[in-house]
């Protein structure tokens, strides 16, 4: 079902999605096709073989993103943990305190928006939002990377709401 204020168009195998937050646009494998009827967006495929099963799961799951993300969009949280992790952000630029010597700016993509905060006694967070799911998860990934949080303290950066497994060190394991 395409909500109000979306719009959904084919053409040449690529599909446009155009609503209040932005515009997006998906290639389509020629085998799939993609058709709007009344309300509906419809992705068929040719036959039951497993590569067109794959596709047009694929293409059913992105096309539902992209119309999703242009009527409310994607929101996603990020936790710093660790004593004296810091988060700031101006513009489209985020910076960063990790624990390594020199801090680190990021520049993010015009579509992401970005806000930190800081409150006394909780972990800095880094809220960032978009229209483009892939794209934001992208760079949620790339901030993770630069500090994954580690099984024995429980320090790095992590979603919301994320459970990291610890592990006992070395003490706990000799008999």
């Amino acid at each position: 079902m395409i909500p109000a204020g979306v719009t959904v168009q084919v053409k040449d195998h690529v599909v446009t999605v155009k609503g209040p937050k932005g515009e997006l646009s998906q290639e389509i494998n020629p085998d799939i096709e993609v058709n709007v009827v009344d309300g509906h967006v419809e992705v068929t495929r040719p036959d039951d073989e497993r590569e067109h099963r794959a596709l047009h799961g694929l293409y059913r799951a992105l096309i539902n993103n992209m119309v999703v993300g242009v009527s409310e969009g994607y929101k996603k949280e990020m936790e710093l943990v660790g004593v004296g992790y810091r988060a700031a952000s101006t513009g489209q630029v985020l910076e960063l305190s990790l624990g390594y010597s020199h801090a680190i700016y990021i520049k993010l993509p015009k579509e992401v928006k970005v806000e930190a905060k800081s409150e006394r006694n909780k972990n800095p967070l880094i809220i960032l939002e978009s229209f483009d799911k892939q794209l934001l998860g992208q760079v949620c990934a790339k901030i993770r990377s630069l500090r994954k949080p580690e099984p024995y303290k429980g320090k790095g950066i992590k979603f919301v709401g994320e459970v990291i497994r610890r592990k006992s060190g070395k003490s706990a394991n000799a008999k």
